[in-house]
């Protein structure tokens, strides 16, 4: 029992909240949260108090935003704990699920925690860290009900197309199983209607939220997409975990999303120049490489000959910079650096970095 509580919980998360501060703080995925004065909201538009399963104001704005029947749709506390109730909701203790890899860590420890038989598949830095669907063949099986990835890919922002998609959703479809995409990132397309493979099959079941590309992470505004049966389930097993949302939260999501083509904007020049900003940064060292997307708000460099954890311990003893341990996606050799953030602390911390590297 004490060996079982000590494995719950997550090791970034508890990472990111108490040893991730610094003045060049670069670990960041999501944008900084706007303030109420910068959604124009009043008190006219908020009620602390409201009752069953959905929030019917939000739920019709994400249903037309993304084109998904309300029936389809569940809302939840963030990306986080929507991958939470998904995951528990689709597997049983004991289930086989097969996850990417490289994988963020908290949806893998959820995995675990809830007792499934985890096997992997590999997306490999020398392939992009595209997904092949022959390595998820490869390892599925007939026990199979779950294949979870994310798109775009974290930790290195890599977008998996919809072809790729369709042959996943084919082999899953071939062994009684579900395909789970985290797709919070992909919002960083900033599509005026916005893709999710969702509308791939039914097999497939989505995970997003309003808390990465928009500044608006405060207001835990997460959904679930999954077809009418499943999605009630869902429901229903969110009755043990949350009971009912935090009201305030849902009409403040609701203002967000009344305007939410002009927060976009702002949220796509930052990330324009920034990732403009990183780039620039790559090209000036052979010390590094690193697969580079055109969205999203991450990269995840390789530090060339070397284990990126020194690197990572001298960034922050006396650069006053903090960047993500590649071990914490399994990857030791990596880091994961955010774009989100205000550009000066991003220009500090890259050339922080710089001289690191030149140290090391």
């Amino acid at each position: 029992m004490i060996a079982a509580r000590e494995a719950m919980g997550s090791s970034y998360m508890n990472w990111a909240k108490m040893s991730s501060q610094a003045k060049f703080n670069l670990t960041a995925s999501g944008l900084g949260n706007l303030s109420l004065r910068d959604l124009r909201v009043s008190l006219d538009d908020l009620e602390i108090t409201d009752g069953g399963y959905g929030y019917q104001p939000l739920m019709q704005m994400i249903s037309a935003r993304y084109r998904v029947a309300t029936d389809s749709i569940v809302t939840a506390a963030g990306t986080s704990f929507a991958n939470h109730l998904a995951i528990a909701a689709l597997i049983d203790p004991g289930d086989e699920v097969v996850f990417e890899f490289p994988a963020y860590e908290p949806m893998l420890a959820t995995a675990r925690f809830i007792g499934a038989k985890v096997k992997r598949f590999s997306r490999s830095f020398d392939n992009g860290f595209r997904i092949l669907p022959d390595e998820i063949a490869k390892a599925i099986t007939s026990s199979t009900r779950l294949i979870v990835l994310t798109n775009l890919h974290n930790p290195t922002s890599v977008l998996t197309d919809d072809d790729t998609l369709l042959e996943i959703g084919k082999l899953a479809r071939g062994v009684g199983a579900r395909v789970l995409v985290d797709e919070v990132y992909i919002e960083t397309m900033f599509e005026s209607q916005p893709r999710t493979a969702f509308h791939l099959g039914n097999e497939f079941v989505i995970t997003s939220s309003l808390t990465k590309a928009f500044g608006l992470s405060g207001l835990r505004c997460g959904w679930i997409f999954a077809e009418p049966e499943l999605a009630r389930r869902m429901w229903l097993l969110n009755d043990l975990f949350a009971a009912t949302p935090v009201h305030s939260g849902e009409r403040l999501s609701v203002v967000a999303l009344q305007q939410i083509d002009e927060i976009a904007q702002r949220a796509e020049i930052l990330l324009t120049k920034n990732r403009r900003l990183l780039n620039d940064f790559l090209d000036s060292r052979s010390d590094l490489e690193a697969v580079r997307p055109e969205f999203g708000t991450v990269m995840f460099p390789r530090v060339k000959h070397n284990s990126a954890d020194r690197l990572c311990e001298l960034l922050r003893e006396k650069y006053e910079t903090s960047v993500v341990p590649g071990r914490f996606f399994e990857l030791p050799q990596h880091f994961r650096v955010g774009i989100p953030g205000n550009s000066d602390e991003l220009e500090g911390g890259l050339e922080r970095i710089g001289l690191a590297l030149n140290e090391l």
